[in-house]
């Protein structure tokens, strides 16, 4: 069943990836529209989520607030499929860094990066940074049920020579790298909800005292890897640019949760300058106190 499922939508995702982007973003529009009108997919989880963090906004702007993330989701699962076939040179002039000097300066220090990132703007085209640094880049992501969806996923993802893997084996591949001398970039997410058993530390998130993962900074601090949070600003539609705010070169010297805490302060801050481009549909907040 699942290779079933697969055959029939990788002919539609592929047509999709080659549209020109004119065509490609009326067919968003479209998407948007079954989405959030005819599906009503996660709108109670959206407007929980809006109300909770951003309660100083009125229901009429937090209504236009709530349709225009849709409007972004839809942008970037999209462009996600679009990764299948665009090319370099078109990927590099919509996926911009602004200061890759800051990764080359890592390059000469000999010492590898956890790169700290949240699900804002579009964190899969960061996928590009492998092209710019003689790093390995190393994406954590959780697995897809499906496996044919989930090839297609790492293979999407892999296309700039960027490697995945999945939670349970990152320690044993960062301590295998460590012991070889290769250095590596390790892209981690880690602004969602962790499961309740692997609650270790609680912090206040847009104003709500929540649980947080606190992985990055524990493997941060067992392997002596620099810590750099990376900014992405959605320009316009299509366009983003990636900026690297370093956090710690020495983890070891800063105090337990204080790597987190820092994650945790320039994800806020990159809502509140456009909280339209957050993933809103994530329950972020649904273990709360």
């Amino acid at each position: 069943m699942q290779f079933l499922v697969f055959i029939i939508a990788y002919p539609f995702l592929w047509i999709v990836s080659i549209l020109p982007f004119r065509i490609f973003y009326w067919l968003s529009d479209v998407v948007y529209f079954l989405v959030y009108y005819v599906v009503g997919y996660r709108k109670k989880v959206v407007r929980a989520n809006l109300a909770m963090a951003l309660p100083h906004l009125n229901d009429k702007d937090r209504l236009v607030l709530e349709k225009k993330s849709y409007h972004h989701l839809c942008d970037m699962f999209l462009e996600m499929i679009k990764t299948m076939t665009i090319s370099s040179e078109e990927m590099n002039k919509r996926f911009k860094i602004t200061n890759i000097d800051l990764i080359k300066e890592y390059e000469k220090k000999g010492k590898s990066i956890v790169l700290l990132a949240s699900h804002y703007a579009s964190w899969e085209w960061l996928i590009t940074l492998n092209d710019k640094t003689s790093f390995r880049g190393i994406g954590v992501y959780k697995k897809i049920a499906n496996k044919y969806f989930d090839k297609l996923i790492r293979d999407i993802r892999s296309k700039y020579d960027a490697e995945l893997v999945v939670t349970r084996e990152t320690i044993p591949l960062i301590a295998k790298n460590q012991r070889e001398g290769i250095l590596c970039i390790y892209g981690l997410a880690s602004d969602q909800s962790p499961k309740l058993d692997r609650i270790f530390h609680w912090e206040t998130f847009m104003g709500i005292e929540v649980p947080v993962h606190t992985g990055a900074e524990m493997i941060a601090k067992k392997y002596d890897l620099s810590v750099v949070f990376v900014k992405v600003k959605k320009v316009k539609r299509g366009y983003y640019e990636a900026t690297f705010i370093p956090i710690t070169d020495n983890p070891k010297s800063i105090p337990d949760f204080g790597i987190t805490h820092a994650f945790i302060r320039e994800v806020e801050k990159q809502i509140l300058e456009a909280p339209e481009y957050y993933f809103w549909t994530h329950k972020r907040w649904k273990h709360k106190r």
